[in-house]
C-alpha cells in the first residue's frame, strides 16, 4: 500500500495493529507506532486503542499507558482498552484505580466490558472490598441482570473464598454458559472441594459441552483432592470421549498429581511422552514434587530443563538448594548460592497480607516495621506458650540454612503469615474470621501452627497461598495436610 503512494488512515492502522497483536509482534508494532506519530494519527481514539492492545499483548503496560495519556479526548472503548491492559498483565490495583478515575472524573458510564474487566481484576488479587464495591455499582445500575457480569462475579467471589455467595449467583444465571460452569468448578477446585467440583461437572454434562478449560478445573480438583484414579479417568475421557487434545495445563495437573503421590518416575515418563512441549510450569511442578519427596537426582534434571526455559528465575535455584539442604549436601547449597550471586539473582521475599477495616496490611518475614510490631510479637509469644502446652513441637526442617537449632526456630517464628495472623487477632473482635494472602507456599511448620491457633482462639482462618486456599477451623485444615 505504501509502495503505491497511499497514506494509511485511522481505518488502516487499527487493522495492521490488530495483526501485530495477534502475533505479539512488538517490534513491528513499535515501527507502526512511529509511522502513526509521523502521520499525525496518535490522538485518534481508534488508533490509540489498537496501540494499547499491541503493547498490552506484548506485556509493555508502561508503553500502553503512555499512549493512553497522550490522547486527551477519550471514549469508553479507549478506557476499556487501558483497563484490559492492566488486568491482563497482572496489575489489578491499577485497573481498579483507573476504573474509579473513569467513573468519577469523566462521567463515562461503564459498559458490560468495563465491569467484567474490573471484576476480573478484583478476582485476581482476591480484593473482596473492591469487588463488593463494583458488585454494588452493578446492582444499583441494573448490570447485575447481565449474565456476563454475573459470571465474572461468580469467579470473583469464588476466588475470594465466598463459595456460597458464588454458588447462589451461579444458580441465578438465566443462561449458564460453559464459562459460567468453568468458573464455579474452578472455584471449588482451588478451595480443595473436589467432590463438589466433580458433582457440578456431572451436572454440567447434562446441559453443556465441556471444553479444555473445564477439564483444567476438573483435573485441578482431582489434584487438590489427591484423587489419582479419578484424575486418570477424566484425563483419558477428555481425549477419548470429548476429543480434546491435552494442553500443557492438563499435563501440569497430572504431573503434580503423580508427583505429590510420590510417583516421580511416572511423572517424569509422562513428561517425556507429552504431545506438546513441556513448559516451565511442568518442570516446576516436578521440581516441587522432588522437594516434597527429597529426590535429589530428578530434581537436578528438572532444574536443568528450567534453566533452559527461564534462566533468571531465582525460585527454581532456591528449590534445588532446599533439596540439597534436606539431604545434608551443603556443598551443593553453597555452589548454587554462589551461582545465583554471580548472576545477580535473588530469591523472592515471603510476604503476607491481611485486610482489617478495609485496609490491607503487609508483612515480610521477620518484619519489625509495623507500628504495632511489639504487640504482634507479644501475641505470637503468648500463642507459642499455649501451643506448647497443647503439644506443639516446632519443625525446623523447613529452614534450609546450616545454622544451629535456636536460630532456625527464630527464623520459623517470624514467618510472614504468622505476623499477619497475629495482627489480625489483636485488631479484630473475638470470633472474627481472618483472611490472609501469601505470595509463596505455606511451609509445613506454619501450617501446623495455624491449625493450633485456629483451635486455641476459636477462629476460622483462611489462607490463600500460591498453590490453593487453606480453611483452618477447630484445629484442622480443608486441604487435609495435602498441598
Amino acid at each position: 500500500m505504501l509502495d503505491h503512494g497511499l497514506g494509511p488512515d485511522n481505518f488502516t492502522f487499527p487493522f495492521v495493529l490488530k495483526a501485530c497483536s495477534s502475533l505479539s509482534a512488538l517490534q513491528e508494532g513499535k515501527d507502526i507506532h512511529e509511522h502513526v506519530i509521523r502521520t499525525g494519527w496518535e490522538s485518534d481514539v481508534f488508533v490509540g486503542a489498537s496501540l494499547i492492545d499491541v503493547y498490552a499483548k506484548c506485556g509493555c503496560v508502561g508503553d500502553a499507558r503512555q499512549v493512553f495519556d497522550k490522547i486527551l479526548v477519550r471514549d469508553v472503548v479507549l478506557w476499556n482498552s487501558m483497563l484490559a491492559a492492566y488486568s491482563q498483565n497482572g496489575h489489578p490495583d491499577e485497573a481498579l484505580s483507573l476504573c474509579r478515575e473513569m467513573a468519577w472524573t469523566t462521567g463515562f458510564r461503564p459498559t458490560v466490558a468495563t465491569l467484567v474487566t474490573v471484576i476480573s481484576a478484583s478476582a485476581d488479587i482476591a480484593a473482596l472490598p473492591q469487588g463488593r464495591e463494583v458488585h454494588g455499582f452493578c446492582w444499583r445500575h441494573g448490570f447485575e441482570t447481565q449474565d456476563k457480569v454475573k459470571t465474572a462475579l461468580v469467579d470473583m467471589y469464588a476466588k475470594s473464598g465466598f463459595l456460597k455467595v458464588a454458588r447462589r449467583l451461579f444458580e441465578r444465571l438465566k443462561d449458564k454458559r460453559v464459562v459460567s460452569w468453568n468458573a464455579m468448578i474452578a472455584g471449588y477446585a482451588m478451595h480443595g472441594h473436589a467432590s463438589e467440583a466433580l458433582a457440578l461437572f456431572e451436572e454440567m454434562k447434562k446441559e453443556a459441552l465441556p471444553d479444555h478449560i473445564t477439564f483444567v478445573g476438573v483435573l485441578s480438583a482431582c489434584r487438590h483432592g489427591r484423587l489419582m484414579d479419578e484424575g486418570w479417568k477424566f484425563f483419558e475421557s477428555m481425549v477419548r470421549d470429548h476429543l480434546i487434545e491435552p494442553t500443557v495445563q492438563h499435563y501440569t495437573c497430572m504431573i503434580d498429581l503423580l508427583g505429590h503421590a510420590g510417583r516421580l518416575d511416572e511423572a517424569y515418563d509422562l513428561i517425556v511422552r507429552m504431545s506438546v512441549r513441556p513448559d516451565s510450569g511442568v518442570w516446576g511442578s516436578l521440581l516441587n514434587s522432588c522437594k516434597l519427596h527429597k529426590n535429589v537426582e530428578l530434581g537436578e534434571q528438572a532444574l536443568e530443563r528450567l534453566i533452559e526455559l527461564e534462566p533468571d528465575d531465582a525460585g527454581n535455584y532456591v528449590i534445588l538448594s532446599n533439596i540439597y539442604a534436606q539431604a545434608g549436601k551443603w556443598e551443593g547449597v553453597a555452589k548454587l548460592r554462589k551461582f545465583m550471586q554471580e548472576r545477580g539473582l535473588k530469591k523472592s521475599i515471603a510476604c503476607s497480607w491481611i485486610g482489617v477495616k478495609n485496609k490491607d496490611h503487609a508483612f515480610l518475614a521477620g518484619d519489625v516495621f509495623h507500628p504495632q510490631s511489639d504487640e504482634i510479637y507479644a501475641e505470637l509469644k503468648r500463642l507459642g506458650g499455649l501451643m506448647t502446652e497443647a503439644g506443639y513441637v516446632p519443625d525446623t526442617g523447613q529452614v534450609f540454612h546450616d545454622v544451629d537449632k535456636d536460630e532456625k526456630m527464630s527464623m520459623v517464628h517470624g514467618h510472614s503469615e504468622r505476623l499477619a495472623i497475629a495482627f489480625g487477632l489483636i485488631s479484630t473482635p473475638s470470633g472474627t474470621r481472618l483472611r490472609v494472602t501469601k505470595n509463596l507456599r505455606v511451609c509445613d511448620d506454619c501450617h501446623v501452627v495455624i491449625k493450633f491457633i485456629s483451635k486455641i482462639t476459636e477462629r476460622e482462618i483462611i489462607v490463600r497461598d500460591v498453590n490453593r486456599y487453606h480453611h483452618f477451623k477447630d484445629g484442622t485444615c480443608s486441604c487435609g495436610d495435602y498441598w
